[in-house]
C-alpha cells in the first residue's frame, strides 16, 4: 500500500500562498521563491533531491506535469536524472500523449484513480506543486502526509495551499527543521479517526 505525500517539497509563503513561486505565471506577487529563498535555496535543493530519491512515483495535475517536464527534461545531474527516470502519473482529461519519460495519463475519476494508485504502489506517491489536485485528494482523505518549506514572507493574496474545505482535517506535526538560515521544513501527517 502506497502513501500519498504532498511534497516535492511543497513551497508556501508564511500565509500559505503557493501561486506563481517563480514569477512565470504573471501573478503580480509572483517570483517569491527566489526573492525570499536567497542563499537558502542551496540547502533547499538538497531537500528536493532527498524527496525525489525517496519517492516511488510522482502524481501530478496536467499544469504541474507540463511545468516540471519543460524544466527537467533537458537537464542532467542527480536530481534531473531521478525526475526524468521516475514513474510519473498525470491526471488529465485533455493530455493524450505524455512527452516525459515514464509517464502515464490517468483519465478516469481523479479520486478513483488516486485510490487505485495508492493500493497498487508501495512507497511514497509524491504530489509536487499540484495544489488543486492536492485539495481534491485531501478532501477525500487520500493524502497521508504534507511536507512544506515555508518561506519568510507574507504575500497577502494569491492561491493558497489549503482551500476552503467542507470539513475539519486535523494534522499532527511529525518533524520541523530549519533549512539554511530562513526557511522552515515542516512535516505533518493527517490524523485519521479509526
Amino acid at each position: 500500500m502506497g502513501k500519498i505525500v504532498m511534497s516535492g517539497p511543497q513551497n508556501v509563503s508564511l500565509d500559505g500562498v503557493v501561486q506563481d513561486p517563480d514569477g512565470e505565471e504573471g501573478f503580480e506577487l509572483g517570483g517569491w521563491f527566489p526573492r525570499f529563498g536567497g542563499e537558502d535555496l542551496a540547502e533547499w535543493s538538497k531537500i528536493a533531491l532527498e524527496e525525489a530519491l525517496g519517492a516511488e512515483a510522482w502524481l501530478l495535475g496536467r499544469r504541474s506535469y507540463e511545468f516540471f517536464g519543460e524544466r527537467w527534461r533537458p537537464r542532467s545531474g542527480e536530481l534531473a536524472d531521478r525526475l526524468n527516470s521516475m514513474p510519473k502519473y498525470v491526471v488529465s482529461s485533455t493530455l493524450e500523449e505524455p512527452d516525459w519519460d515514464n509517464s502515464t495519463v490517468l483519465k478516469g475519476d481523479v479520486v478513483t484513480e488516486a485510490a487505485k494508485l495508492k493500493r497498487e504502489l508501495d512507497g511514497e506517491i509524491v504530489v509536487p506543486a499540484s495544489y488543486r489536485l492536492g485539495r481534491t485528494l485531501i478532501e477525500h482523505d487520500l493524502v497521508d502526509e504534507v511536507r512544506m518549506v515555508v518561506f519568510p514572507v507574507v504575500l497577502g493574496a494569491g492561491e493558497r495551499f489549503f482551500g476552503e474545505a467542507p470539513s475539519t482535517k486535523p494534522l499532527r506535526l511529525v518533524e520541523a527543521r530549519t533549512v539554511g538560515d530562513g526557511l522552515a521544513f515542516l512535516t505533518y501527517e493527517f490524523v485519521r479517526n479509526s
